[in-house]
């Protein structure tokens, strides 16, 4: 297969169209091409950081933007609503796994200061949701994050999202994406059990050496930034592995080894846009917490309207940040593209394919 010279990135295209014409010929001339059939310039999807990463996954919001917008509003917002509000977390549980991580923490020698305390029930009330909320992150969540990656790659195609095409596709994969979210699951938990084995390890071996406690604090902030690094690392690779699962014929283990190669050179903008993604969904539940359940002004009657747009706006922080990992996706695959990948189907081919196979039965 011969490069073509006159091949252009989505991202150039966009800028191109957007400076010949007013915004409603942009929005109807985008002429964006599948990641598939990049051959020669894979080189501006490389040299693409966080921040353009962002603004293309805007210029795809735009394009797309009805789809997007049903799975925001049937997806992401009953999830968002549900993790917000903590219906489901019941509050005996975590005050008791807080008092254990208190107890824990007292016999590694970290002092129970209010430091250590919120961080000791935030930790447990983290716990309690994710096992609490599974149910939810195995069925909406998870389809809302296949349902992203579907829209993006038919936003490449110059296609708009279908729900019927998408039930054709998701019927078909579901079973390998459920099977790499559960290896993610595992992963994630054997990290996080890895890691405060670690931190209680060294505070105990600093306390059996005789540091005063405020040198024990200090000392398992330091390794607590060490180890929230190499955690963010995982979670990039767990984002990126759900997305191969969506769009490559591998799940599980080899989806999570695939992804780890994928971002081999760039695991900074996936950093950097895991941090911003939880910067602002942190920042939207502080506000949930204090503006919501929490009643510090007023007689509370904002909460009515408060409530709903903090959901919105969680629910958005979510949509973008799905839609920037699959833009990332893009951006690992083709700065490392072959010869195998470019004659590699893309996810409609698989969709048209499956569909004549289900016409034919």
């Amino acid at each position: 297969m011969e490069a073509s010279s006159a091949t252009a990135s989505p991202r150039n295209r966009l800028d191109h169209v957007k400076k010949d014409g007013s915004e409603e010929t942009h929005l109807q001339n985008l002429d964006l091409e599948s990641a598939t059939n990049f051959s020669g310039t894979n080189s501006e999807f490389q040299s693409m950081n966080a921040l353009e990463i962002l603004r293309e996954s805007v210029r795809i919001l735009r394009y797309n933007l009805h789809g997007f917008m049903i799975i925001a509003v049937l997806l992401i917002c009953p999830v968002s609503a549900v993790l917000l509000t903590n219906v489901l977390v019941d509050e005996s549980i975590v005050k008791r796994l807080t008092v254990r991580l208190l107890l824990v923490a007292k016999s590694s020698g970290l002092p129970l200061r209010p430091l250590v305390k919120q961080s000791c029930q935030h930790f447990a009330g983290m716990m309690v949701s994710s096992a609490f909320c599974l149910p939810l992150y195995i069925t909406l969540s998870l389809l809302s994050k296949a349902a992203v990656v579907y829209s993006v790659d038919c936003t490449y195609l110059k296609k708009k999202f279908d729900v019927s095409k998408f039930y054709v596709i998701i019927v078909q994969i579901w079973r390998r994406i459920v099977s790499t979210y559960m290896w993610v699951c595992m992963l994630v938990v054997g990290c996080v059990t890895l890691l405060c084995v670690l931190l209680i390890a060294v505070c105990t071996a600093f306390a059996v050496i005789g540091l005063s406690p405020d040198l024990i604090v200090y000392a398992a902030m330091v390794l607590a930034i060490f180890l929230s690094v190499v955690f963010a690392n995982a979670i990039v690779i767990c984002n990126i592995a759900i997305v191969i699962s969506v769009l490559e014929d591998v799940s599980g283990p080899q989806a999570l080894l695939r992804s780890s190669m994928l971002i081999k050179g760039q695991t900074q903008v996936g950093l950097f846009i895991f941090l911003g993604s939880t910067i602002g969904m942190a920042f939207i539940e502080g506000l949930f917490q204090h503006r919501v359940k929490t009643l510090s002004y007023g007689n509370g009657s904002s909460r009515i309207w408060e409530g709903p747009l903090l959901v919105i706006m969680y629910s958005f922080v979510v949509l973008i940040d799905s839609m920037m990992t699959a833009v990332f996706y893009f951006c690992c695959r083709y700065s490392n593209l072959d010869a195998s990948d470019v004659e590699g189907q893309s996810i409609l081919e698989t969709m048209a394919v499956s569909a004549e196979r289900i016409g034919i039965e």
